[in-house]
């Protein structure tokens, strides 16, 4: 690894670490595991870094458009509900602190801290590519989950439009398709949704972390306010589109206070059906959650992660299959016994299955348009 050094005061990194950044949710440059440069600060004696870096100007969001060669990715993941996935963008400026694709941006050799929030990717070829994937020859229809690794309607949606695009490609192409979004952008997409939901290809989950806005805007940023979360599934339930709530993640000891509420508004607003997915810390995310805890709740932050370990086998996150969205031990299971007694209680259902058989494959290009 290459190490640069930088003339600092001695304390500035753990400083700067502790000090949270406005409408930011990762509270420093946590280095991702491919990285091979690493900065660190020296003391020159002077402090004048030190005296610089407290006036450096606010982190802006970077968003870089780049050509995409593939859009649908698979998986064969027995615990997911879904074999096909497309992502719009790279990075997120919802800035959830606790997002699990935080990781996927040192494949970048970027941070999965600040950097994957700031620095974005926004794949401006995806509805052609998506286009042409549907039309290839022996492709067989199975629902798309879009914008799952990071959220289609983030902010950048507003502006880019990627999201929209594709949704206009699958109801071209009659396919069907599950979202889940914690993202207000959605509204904007209401014509397409409700058109997709008289046919049965589409089903919306809304994300929703706890009904606390305070605690919201340090945990999330940028994402939708809860209430206004609460509106986006009223809205899409008056469009005529089923939609759910997810309660995700539950945190122990800062979130899952909040869970029987949050079921509860969300079937008042007309959630059809509820789920939830317990925290889940792989890689660099561990580092970057304890940094969080460190400067939010540092009263209860080796609690939290007591628990956290007690529900993961004794360490900070176990990926195994069947246990990595629910958890295991006694406190795993007082919370799915929350859930379910709630979910029974506020009369939550199944949104109705998607439809696979009206997929029609698009049409290839022709020079002469639509003339025959």
């Amino acid at each position: 690894m290459e190490i640069s050094s930088v003339h600092a005061h001695p304390d500035d990194d753990a400083r700067r670490a502790l000090a949270p950044t406005k409408g930011r949710g990762a509270a420093s440059k946590v280095a991702g595991r491919f990285e091979k440069r690493e900065l660190r600060g020296e003391d020159d004696g002077w402090g004048s870094v030190y005296e610089a870096l407290d006036d450096a100007p606010a982190l802006r969001t970077q968003v870089t458009e780049e050509r995409a060669r593939s859009i649908i990715s698979r998986n064969r993941s027995p615990d997911i509900a879904f074999s096909q996935s497309v992502n719009p963008y790279r990075g997120c400026e919802h800035g959830c602190v606790y997002c699990f694709a935080r990781p996927s941006h040192a494949y970048l050799d970027l941070s999965p801290g600040l950097d994957f929030e700031t620095k974005l990717f926004a794949k401006t070829n995806a509805a052609a590519l998506l286009r042409a994937e549907l039309g290839k020859p022996g492709y067989v229809p199975a629902p798309i989950a879009l914008g799952i690794n990071t959220d289609g309607w983030q902010p950048i949606e507003r502006r880019h439009g990627i999201s929209r695009a594709c949704l206009a490609v699958l109801l071209e192409t009659r396919h069907p398709l599950s979202i889940v979004t914690k993202g207000s952008a959605l509204l904007r997409d209401l014509d397409l949704l409700a058109e997709l939901a008289k046919l049965g290809l589409v089903s919306v989950y809304v994300s929703i972390t706890s009904l606390d806005n305070t605690l919201s805007s340090t945990l999330e940023p940028r994402a939708a306010a809860p209430h206004t979360r609460l509106k986006l599934i009223a809205a899409l339930r008056e469009a005529g589109v089923p939609a759910g709530v997810l309660v995700a993640p539950v945190i122990p000891m800062i979130t899952d206070m909040h869970l029987e509420h949050i079921l509860e508004a969300a079937r008042e607003a007309g959630a059809q059906s509820a789920g939830y997915v317990l925290l889940r810390l792989p890689h660099e995310l561990k580092d970057i959650w304890r940094e969080w805890l460190r400067l939010h709740y540092p009263d209860r932050a080796e609690h939290v992660m007591s628990l956290i370990r007690q529900m993961r086998g004794g360490k900070d996150y176990d990926s195994a299959f069947g246990s990595r969205m629910r958890g295991q031990g006694p406190f795993a299971d007082l919370i799915a016994m929350r859930f379910a007694k709630a979910r029974k209680r506020f009369g939550y259902g199944q949104l109705p299955p998607l439809r696979g058989d009206l997929f029609v494959p698009p049409r290839a290009p022709s020079p002469q348009g639509d003339l025959f």
